[in-house]
């Protein structure tokens, strides 16, 4: 953290001496003037609140390890104990609160803040920048998005003016306003580092996040992200950290995504996502090797839900999704968000690379469950087998594990043991299911062993694999002589 610090003093200790030595310096030129965030701040602070969540019985023990609880901290203690302020909270008073922040969308009472800070709390109040404290109503909620709408009994509110996230780029200037450690009314400042960033499917999946160096600590939670017009561009949700503090990178939710949900639950009470029925992985260059293509870009069709959208549509697993709706797709992070607001039943044409060749599937957008959490699957049993040039043996799989992944009759082949390094070094396990080699289904041994037959030293192979409920693309580069 130091040492660009110390290679700038250094830097004007040469000038200095340069100086000193009679050497003619050059004019610098004049330093480009910075934002001024003042008036962005006097106008849109009293639009943010401090929220409040209490919890009581089993649920006390849940948010006393929310987030934005108000933090066991040596630093915040100091700050108690020598400058005056009150003393912290006792174990009990900690684990009954839940603290955070949020704004005022519409002057007739619509807060919006994190479903995170409220989630299944007893009461929830709000505290404005004139002091008043206002018991609040959940209107509704969305944990996938990590949006909650609120609302208080009262009218004539300020609100914020909200603007256009999809227009960032990034180096903008940007501000947050919120309520770090209880600190109310708290302003920081910093610039976009990044759009349409993607945490990975077990976080949040159907949000492009906005990625920030603004600092954003425990209690920020739910509070506004501003532009230099002083608009609304994003909602304060999550920091990257291992110490439970601010290190640099901030991620908030983009006010379009949350608006949408907003929408929604204003309209019927929750939140609909489209779905498609895929499951998708990154084209790694082995796979994209195994693929015959030059790049990476894309996201490859793993698995199609039987019945869904996708099946419906004509989708198949070895499908390279290339873009979606007109929206080019990169890597499989690109693709969720987008599906995820599209309104079900919509037609949206799907642009995919299938044995070479680029099409467009229309595609009839299905409806995704609500708060659909992801389920894992149990392993099958190892099983016997024959050998194998790519390092490991199959089987025919049996009745009951054909039932266990449901999987149908003539579906697949199972690993019964490893040995090769080959098969190891990319993770392959016994119990793994063989579906298909390169475009081709495998319904047998005898299917896999023709598949297989003379494949050469130096060649990869590509072979969908299913371990539990989870299926992937691996490709297998077998050695050179």
């Amino acid at each position: 953290m130091t040492r660009p610090k110390l290679r700038s003093l250094a830097a004007g200790m040469l000038v200095g001496l340069a100086l000193a030595g009679g050497v003619q310096a050059q004019t610098a030129p004049a330093a480009a003037t910075l934002p001024d965030f003042t008036g962005i701040v006097q106008k849109n602070a009293p639009a943010v609140v401090h929220v409040e969540a209490k919890y009581s019985g089993k649920r006390a023990s849940r948010a006393a390890t929310t987030q934005d609880d108000t933090p066991d901290d040596p630093q915040e203690e100091f700050f108690r104990r020598f400058f005056g302020m009150p003393a912290p909270p006792s174990p009990e008073d900690q684990q009954r609160t839940s603290l955070g922040s949020g704004f005022i969308i519409s002057g007739d009472g619509y807060i919006l803040t994190n479903n995170h800070v409220v989630d299944d709390a007893d009461e929830v109040t709000v505290r404005l920048q004139d002091r008043r404290t206002l018991t609040a109503k959940v209107v509704g909620s969305d944990s996938q998005y990590d949006i909650a709408l609120l609302k208080v009994d009262a009218g004539n509110l300020p609100a914020v003016s909200l603007g256009d996230s999809r227009t960032l780029k990034p180096g903008q200037w940007v501000l947050a306003i919120g309520s770090p450690f209880g600190f109310d009314y708290t302003v920081t400042q910093g610039i976009v580092s990044a759009v349409g960033r993607n945490l990975g499917s077990g976080d949040q999946p159907y949000t492009s996040f906005i990625q920030t160096d603004v600092p954003i600590n425990r209690g920020n939670s739910g509070g506004p992200l501003f532009d230099l017009q002083g608009r609304v561009v994003g909602v304060n949700s999550q920091i990257y950290s291992n110490t439970g503090g601010y290190l640099g990178v901030a991620f908030s939710i983009p006010i379009d995504v949350a608006m949408n949900a907003v929408q929604q639950i204003k309209a019927h009470g929750y939140v609909t996502r489209g779905q498609l029925g895929v499951q998708v992985q990154a084209l790694t260059d082995d796979v994209a090797k195994g693929f015959g293509l030059r790049d990476g870009n894309g996201a490859v069709v793993a698995r199609v839900d039987a019945g869904s959208a996708a099946d419906k549509a004509g989708l198949r697993a070895g499908d390279i999704i290339l873009s979606y709706n007109g929206q080019s797709i990169g890597q499989p992070g690109d693709l969720p968000p987008l599906v995820g607001l599209t309104k079900p039943g919509t037609k949206v044409p799907v642009a995919i690379l299938r044995d070479g060749k680029r099409q467009t599937v229309e595609v009839t957008v299905g409806e995704a469950p609500r708060d659909k959490k992801a389920g894992g699957g149990s392993q099958p049993a190892p099983a016997k087998g024959g050998a194998s040039a790519l390092g490991f043996a199959v089987e025919a799989i049996d009745a009951d594990t054909r039932q266990q992944l449901g999987l149908k009759a003539g579906e697949g082949v199972v690993i019964g043991r490893i040995t090769g390094q080959v098969a190891a070094r990319q993770g392959l396990q016994p119990g793994d299911v063989i579906l298909m080699v390169g475009q081709k289904r495998i319904g047998s041994v005898a299917d896999f062993e023709a598949a297989t037959r003379g494949v050469k030293p130096g060649s990869t192979v590509l072979l969908l694999v299913r371990r539990g409920d989870q299926s992937q693309f691996i490709g297998l580069t077998v050695p050179g002589k």
